[in-house]
C-alpha cells in the first residue's frame, strides 16, 4: 500500500504504536463521529503540541490555561516562536519555569511564515511522540480535545497515516460565542483535498505515520524550493494522497478566536462567501492550486495509483479548452463540501481560473 513506504523509512519505525502495546478497551468515544473506541487503561500516549507564535502575548495565557486543564494527561508543548517583539517569550518562558521543562520546550521558528513555522515543528529531529496536534497562539481548548482525537486515531493501525480534525466554535476577540463554523459532510478525500480544504490546522491531531510522511516530504520539498499554501491544507493532501485515515469530527472541541490579527478567518457568512468568490475570479485559487500541483508532482511517488491518476487529470484539465476543461472536470469527480462551493468550483472551469 501506498502508505506503507515498504517499511523502508526508519522514522516510521521510531516511536510506533506496536499491537502489543495497545491498551485494553475502556470508554472513549468521538461523538456523531460514526466511532466508538474503548479504553481500560489510564492515557498513556504521548501526544506533542505544537505551539506557533508571533506577538501573540494577547492570548497566549488563555490557550496555555486551557492546554493544562485537558483531560489526557500525557502532553508536552513545544513552542516554536517566530520572531516575536512583544511579551511572547516572556510569557512562555514563565509557564516553562511553572510546569518544567518536560512540559514546555521552546523553539526558535525558521521566520519564513506561519506555515513554515508548523511544518518545521514537525521536522524538528528533536520531537518524539506517538501523536501530534498543531495549536494556534490565541485560541482556546475544550478540555476533551485531545481525548476525543487521540481515541479515535487509536483505533488506526498505527503504520497507516491518520489526521483527526473538525469543526470550531467561533469566538469574538472578547471570547464571546458567535456561532460555529461550517459543517461538511460529504467524505473527506484527495478529489476534495486537491480543490478544497476542510479542516483548519488548530483542529487537527495526527498519528506519527502521518508526521513522518509530512517531515519527509518537507524535506523533499525544501530540497526543491517549493513552497505550500498553509501547513493543514497541505496535511489534508497528504495524508488522503497516500492513502491514509481522515475523520472530520463535527463536534468543536475548540474556541476559535476572530479578530483582526488571527491569520486566517473562518469563512462564515455571505460576506465571507463574497470575498472568496472575488477572490477566485482575480485567480488565488488557480494560484493555489498550482502551487499544490508542483509540491504533490516532487512527492508522486508516494500517492496511490489511484490518486496519481487524478492528479494528472487534474493538471490536464486546468490548461484544456473550455469544453475539454468541463468534460475533465466532471470525470474527474473532484468535488468541494457545498452546493455554493461546487458552483464556485464549475465557474472557476468555466473563466479558465482553476
Amino acid at each position: 500500500m501506498a502508505y506503507d513506504h515498504q517499511n523502508k523509512d526508519s522514522c516510521l519505525d521510531h516511536g510506533r504504536l506496536h499491537a502489543v502495546d495497545r491498551p485494553e478497551p475502556a470508554e472513549c468515544a468521538v461523538r456523531d463521529a460514526t466511532i466508538a473506541v474503548r479504553w481500560s487503561r489510564q492515557p498513556t500516549a504521548s501526544v506533542a503540541i505544537l505551539l506557533c507564535t508571533r506577538n501573540g502575548q494577547a492570548h497566549l495565557v488563555e490557550q496555555l490555561e486551557s492546554i493544562a486543564r485537558q483531560h489526557w494527561p500525557a502532553w508536552f508543548v513545544a513552542l516554536s516562536d517566530d520572531g516575536s517583539t512583544d511579551r511572547t517569550l516572556e510569557i512562555a518562558r514563565h509557564y516553562r519555569d511553572l510546569w518544567g521543562g518536560q512540559r514546555l520546550s521552546l523553539w526558535q521558528g525558521p521566520q519564513r511564515g506561519f506555515a513554515q513555522n508548523f511544518l518545521s515543528c514537525v521536522r524538528n529531529p528533536a520531537l518524539s511522540a506517538e501523536f501530534y496536534a498543531w495549536c494556534d497562539q490565541d485560541d482556546v481548548w475544550h478540555e476533551d480535545k485531545l481525548t476525543q482525537a487521540v481515541c479515535w486515531l487509536q483505533s488506526i493501525p498505527a503504520q497507516r497515516p491518520a489526521l483527526y480534525m473538525g469543526r470550531t466554535r467561533l469566538i469574538d476577540a472578547q471570547g464571546r460565542p458567535i456561532g460555529l463554523s461550517p459543517r461538511f459532510r460529504r467524505r473527506p478525500g484527495f478529489a476534495n483535498a486537491l480543490v478544497q480544504n476542510i479542516g483548519g490546522g488548530n483542529t487537527m491531531v495526527f498519528n506519527h505515520a502521518a508526521r513522518c510522511l509530512l517531515s519527509e516530504f518537507g524535506t523533499q520539498l525544501e530540497r526543491s524550493s517549493l513552497e505550500v499554501v498553509s501547513h493543514d491544507w497541505w496535511a489534508y493532501l497528504v495524508v488522503t494522497g497516500v492513502g491514509g485515515q481522515v475523520l472530520y469530527d463535527p463536534r468543536p472541541y475548540v474556541n476559535y478566536r476572530q479578530h483582526d490579527a488571527n491569520l486566517v478567518g473562518a469563512n462564515t457568512g455571505w460576506k465571507a462567501r463574497w470575498l472568496r468568490l472575488r477572490l477566485l475570479l482575480q485567480g488565488r485559487l488557480r494560484d493555489w492550486n498550482s502551487t499544490h500541483l508542483c509540491a504533490l508532482e516532487a512527492v508522486q511517488g508516494h500517492l496511490t495509483e489511484e490518486n496519481r491518476q487524478l492528479l494528472r487529470q487534474f493538471r490536464q484539465l486546468r490548461g484544456a479548452p473550455l469544453g475539454r476543461r468541463l468534460t475533465g472536470l466532471w470525470r474527474a469527480r473532484l468535488y468541494r463540501q457545498t452546493l455554493v462551493g461546487g458552483l464556485g468550483l464549475w465557474l472557476a472551469a468555466v473563466v479558465g481560473v482553476l
